[in-house]
């Protein structure tokens, strides 16, 4: 198995200058397009609600993510309290809006990764890390330190910066973005960030450029590229036809893409307006008719209407 990039950073010394780097955001945070200028190592809160350490509300196999990372013995989830974006129609909002978990230091969630390792999981994949990049960093220098060999999975809202992603070159492995909102407006009603769409687009080419289009090994696992998901919404708010034009033409026809048709009404229901029910077959079926129609054909095999 190839080992990841991030093991030859370690004996370099490159990841600790990047943790070094990444930590110096915190002083005055902009580690994401919401650059709310807190001092979170002074303990104050910007959009996120975190300060200096990650919070953590769960580790554990995962086997209801896409194909590729699941393979024999699941992907190593970890999910991280807390969100840059916080949608109103948040399905984890226990997680992302309350901060269910607790607080850890890089020791301890360097010991979530290797037990992930231990349970035979494919790879280590982090959920909502675009708040904790320096806490991640530093957990991976301790976890890579214990003997950590596995593919990094960042499994983003898509809502991240340009120059905190460059901090995860050759670090990160796999590249796992949503695509939420093609229309800017439709982010700002439901996200409070109407940028959305054009800090999107630009963190996937960031991605793209740092490991390329999704690769598998013999047995379908992946090991390193980018892997794009998409949430399809009720009449067409997603901006789908969009999002696959882009995909196909600006990062790559190459492009892994999921399509999911889980969308349903929940966290601040009452704001949701459009958004009150669920999507129908057709919906979802138009969507992926818009991925082939734009040229990708590399669609994950669970893309079918299950609602």
């Amino acid at each position: 198995m190839e080992q990841p990039a991030y093991l030859s950073l370690i004996s370099s010394g490159i990841l600790e200058q990047r943790i070094a780097a990444a930590q110096a955001h915190l002083a005055a945070c902009d580690l994401c397009p919401r650059s709310c200028g807190v001092d979170r190592i002074a303990g104050q809160f910007g959009t996120c609600a975190t300060g200096r350490h990650a919070i953590l509300a769960s580790a554990g196999p995962h086997f209801g993510e896409e194909r590729p990372l699941v393979g024999q013995g699941g992907s190593g989830t970890i999910f991280v309290a807390g969100c840059n974006l916080g949608c109103s129609f948040c399905q984890n909002a226990e997680i992302s809006h309350d901060k269910l978990g607790r607080e850890v230091t890089a020791d301890e969630w360097a010991d979530r990764m290797l037990a992930l390792q231990a349970a035979g999981c494919h790879n280590i994949n982090i959920v909502t890390p675009s708040h904790v990049v320096p806490a991640l960093l530093e957990a991976l220098a301790v976890a890579a330190r214990g003997g950590l060999q596995l593919p990094l999975v960042y499994n983003s809202g898509g809502y991240d910066s340009v120059e905190t992603l460059r901090l995860l070159e050759d670090v990160v492995d796999i590249y796992m973005p949503d695509f939420k909102f093609w229309d800017g407006a439709v982010a700002e009603r439901y996200c409070g960030a109407r940028d959305y769409p054009e800090r999107a687009r630009e963190a996937l080419r960031e991605m793209h450029r740092q490991v390329g289009d999704l690769t598998l090994d013999e047995a379908g696992v992946a090991v390193r590229g980018l892997l794009v998901r998409h949430l399809v919404l009720p009449e067409g708010l997603a901006g789908t036809e969009g999002l696959c034009g882009f995909l196909s033409v600006e990062i790559s026809p190459q492009t892994y893409l999921n399509i999911m048709d889980q969308y349903y009404p929940a966290g601040r229901t009452a704001e949701l307006g459009p958004l009150g029910r669920r999507i129908t077959r057709a919906e979802h079926e138009e969507a992926i008719d818009a991925a082939r129609a734009a040229g990708l054909d590399r669609l994950d095999p669970r893309a079918h209407f299950r609602a």
